[in-house]
């Protein structure tokens, strides 16, 4: 028999392109779309919704403007050219994060033709993407996969958006490791007894503590942008960015200074040299705390240390805010920073005796 005389047996026509199946009572879309017949379940009995609904989705069909050779573009050269459109006017760090996502995403979709993946596809990569991995991390992913999916919509490609079954997962807050003043110190010994680039990993832990830049910005800072007259420093990032995109000026803290004018070199033409000559010292602190029997301290652990200095010193909560480069005049700083390290804790709590 054939299949369309098939398809006359199992769903009975009401109106057009309005179709009922037989046994169970759905209604159905059958819409023609470049030659092509294109089925849809309406996922509804009631006649009403039904029409309200084929309404919709004869407008997506409308949409479907690609060939049948543009809609098999396989999901990995669909999304190098997202990319190429989308990272126009982001910064570097923005740009590179959505090419690793699309570079994960490809071990997955790669290969498939973009009309040819499925809701299926999506909530099985959501289940083995989603395990043993930080939430943050796979909801950046999801993030491009959806607006991967969208683009292809919006270029004629497939009718929906099949990531549209990819849902965010609670990103918990991590806990907040703070350095106590004698962890810092410690730490700074065992650095400087490690072999390599131990004084520029030491330099560098302490620029982070005594500044409260991001690693960034830290590594980027040249020494034209410490002006010692003024007593003040100037946060560009290095011609990259900072994080918010703007430049900022920040005082030059006395302990900052005094570890500045000790590591500054002697003679003319450093000017336009960074203060610190490496991008990282993660391996180097990772050793040291090991060594030192001290918690697992990271890049961003100092900025925590300087901020923590500082509110403890009594500075209000929008001037450094300022000085880190948050632009919510000090409301970040009392949600992430406004606890203290538990000894200062401890001592203010004996005030209430």
């Amino acid at each position: 028999m054939p299949a369309e005389h098939e398809e006359d047996l199992v769903y009975v026509k009401l109106a057009e392109c309005l179709y009922r199946n037989r046994t169970s009572g759905t209604y159905f879309a059958f819409v023609k779309r470049k030659g092509k017949q294109i089925r849809k379940s309406l996922k509804t009995k009631d006649r009403k919704l039904a029409e309200r609904r084929l309404s919709e989705f004869r407008k997506q069909a409308a949409n479907l403007t690609a060939s049948p050779e543009e809609r098999r573009t396989p999901f990995s050269a669909l999304a190098e050219r997202w990319l190429k459109i989308h990272n126009v006017h982001l910064k570097p760090s923005s740009a590179d994060r959505n090419v690793r996502c699309v570079k994960e995403l490809n071990k997955t979709f790669g290969k498939l033709p973009v009309s040819e993946i499925t809701k299926r596809h999506c909530e099985d990569w959501m289940a083995n993407r989603g395990t043993g991995i930080a939430a943050s991390t796979f909801n950046k992913d999801a993030l491009v996969l959806r607006a991967i999916f969208d683009y292809a919509q919006e270029d004629g490609l497939i009718l929906d958006n099949p990531a549209r079954v990819v849902k965010r997962r609670k990103v918990v807050d991590k806990e907040i490791v703070i350095p106590a003043r004698e962890q810092y110190e410690r730490l700074l010994e065992e650095i400087g007894k490690l072999d390599g680039r131990a004084s520029e990993s030491a330099k560098l832990v302490q620029l982070l503590a005594l500044s409260g830049m991001r690693l960034g910005e830290a590594t980027r800072i040249l020494w034209r942008e410490v002006d010692f007259e003024r007593g003040q420093f100037t946060v560009s990032g290095g011609g990259v960015g900072t994080k918010n995109g703007e430049t900022r000026v920040v005082p030059l803290f006395p302990r900052l200074r005094r570890f500045l004018e000790e590591v500054r070199p002697e003679g003319a033409g450093f000017d336009q040299e960074q203060i610190i000559g490496i991008d990282s010292t993660k391996s180097a602190l990772q050793s040291a705390c090991e060594a030192g029997g001290l918690p697992r301290f990271t890049h961003h652990s100092f900025r925590h240390f300087f901020v923590s200095n500082a509110i403890e010193a009594g500075v209000d909560f929008k001037t450094i805010a300022a000085w880190i480069g948050h632009k919510d005049g000090g409301i970040l700083v009392a949600k992430t920073y406004g606890h203290l390290r538990q000894t200062h804790s401890q001592e203010m709590a004996k005030l209430l005796a």
